[in-house]
């Protein structure tokens, strides 16, 4: 379907946290475009009628961490597989980091992206290296970045050790305005670590990371930022004192942000046991206490945003041993069952709250269009059905890979329609239901 030929959702719970929205009405878009938000729309000639009667229509979702794995990697992912993985997950958009092949250091590597973007099932959105070549020891051309299409800064995996780099970043931060992403390490404390540091890693005989590990590199960056200013977006936030470093920073005014990931708000690091490498991940799954103060930060809102860190690795590299399986796992597909079925089903987030930290929030900190259904807006809009029960199963990801520790898992809760500027990229089936809307 063309984004020319006008669709109408009916009578679906319209939640858009941008505008303080939360209603049962119709949704009209046009010309690829939000056209009107009412009860009783007529539809226009042509359109496409949807009944969405009982299910959540929503700004269509944005990741503001994923591993495209492109350019480099193709046996892994795709810009063009990513962003189907994206549609099927109901995401729209997508932020992907730049550690490729060559890394995302220079303008022509940025336009590349964007170019395999343009016809892709969803926005892309790169976020460049800090340093070049991630090597930490100097600055890449941030202003040629910025100008050719990149949304941040970041040395993905690899912490910025230098506290001179990082302070010039800031620096730079400050004066354009744009977010600094960093993964929070602190490798003197973590180096040779393959998991967790606790009861888990000495029972299982794996040497551990130590929470510490990322809480003092996450103390070091807010002192930077309170120093210097500039803008601090600090990527899947894992441990308890970090998530009360942020919480300090934030009552103080500092321009800090965070995000979770769904898997460690879903596992701890007791899962390594039952998954293996499936749950190898940087940082780590950490433990019981650590995950509650993720929850607690969730619902007093500490943590801005969700974001699922998917990063997509071969069958055979995540069957090696563990300390040489690649860390990390799938998000995209699985991060809407995941957030509702440990997030809204217990009470901890509410559908709202949990679809702001989905869309509004990311791209405020993204500075991305889209994250709102304001008439004028892009027609990015997702349609999710919070109360389907389905079983995980790895076997018909739109992603290249597989490696999810969620395979065989029952979620609730599903992405069964994505539309990107109008146009239809997923499709779960005939929407023929009609369940009362209610808010």
């Amino acid at each position: 379907m063309s984004p020319a030929t006008p669709i109408l959702l009916w009578n679906g719970r319209i939640i858009d946290p941008a505008n303080a929205v939360d209603t049962c009405a119709d949704l009209l878009i046009r010309d690829g475009l939000i056209d009107n938000i009412a009860a009783g729309i007529e539809p226009p000639a042509g359109a496409q009628v949807i009944d969405v009667s009982g299910k959540l229509v929503v700004p269509g979702l944005i990741d503001m961490h994923v591993h495209l794995r492109d350019p480099g990697f193709p046996e892994k992912e795709t810009v063009e597989t990513g962003c189907r993985a994206a549609a099927a997950g109901g995401f729209t958009a997508v932020a992907c980091l730049p550690n490729t092949d060559p890394p995302i250091d220079s303008p022509e590597t940025v336009e590349y992206i964007l170019k395999k973007a343009r016809n892709a099932d969803a926005r892309v959105y790169p976020i460049a290296c800090a340093t070049k070549e991630m090597a930490g020891r100097e600055l890449t051309d941030v202003d040629a970045l910025l100008d050719a299409g990149a949304a941040g800064f970041s040395d993905d995996g690899l912490p910025i050790e230098s506290e001179a780099v990082m302070r010039e970043l800031m620096r730079v931060s400050d004066r354009r305005g744009f977010a600094v992403f960093p993964h929070s390490e602190v490798f003197a404390l973590t180096r040779g670590g393959h998991m967790h540091e606790g009861a888990v890693s000495r029972e299982l005989g794996i040497k551990g990371m130590p929470a510490e590990g990322e809480a003092a590199m996450v103390e070091r960056d807010i002192n930077l930022l309170r120093s210097v200013g500039g803008r601090l977006h600090i990527l899947h936030i894992s441990v308890r004192r970090a998530v009360e470093l942020v919480r300090r920073a934030k009552s103080e005014g500092l321009d800090v942000t965070c995000e979770a990931t769904p898997h460690h708000v879903a596992l701890t690091d007791e899962d390594v046991l039952v998954y293996g490498t499936q749950c190898k991940m940087s940082p780590p799954l950490r433990s019981v206490d650590d995950r509650d103060a993720l929850l607690e930060g969730l619902a007093d809102g500490t943590i801005d945003a969700l974001a699922t860190d998917h990063a997509p690795h071969t069958v055979t590299q995540k069957l090696q041993c563990f300390p040489d399986a690649p860390n990390g796992i799938l998000g995209l597909e699985t991060a809407v069952g995941t957030i509702f079925t440990h997030l809204v089903e217990p009470g901890i987030l509410s559908a709202s709250e949990v679809i702001r930290m989905l869309t509004a929030t990311p791209a405020r900190i993204l500075g991305a269009a889209g994250g709102t259904l304001t008439p004028g807006a892009p027609g990015d809009v997702t349609v999710i059905d919070s109360s389907l029960s389905w079983t995980v199963d790895a076997q018909t990801f739109r992603s290249r890979s597989r490696n999810t520790p969620f395979h065989g898992h029952t979620l609730t809760a599903r992405a069964i329609l994505t539309i990107l500027g109008g146009r239809v990229t997923h499709n779960a089936g005939e929407h023929t239901g009609r369940a009362p809307c209610a808010v």
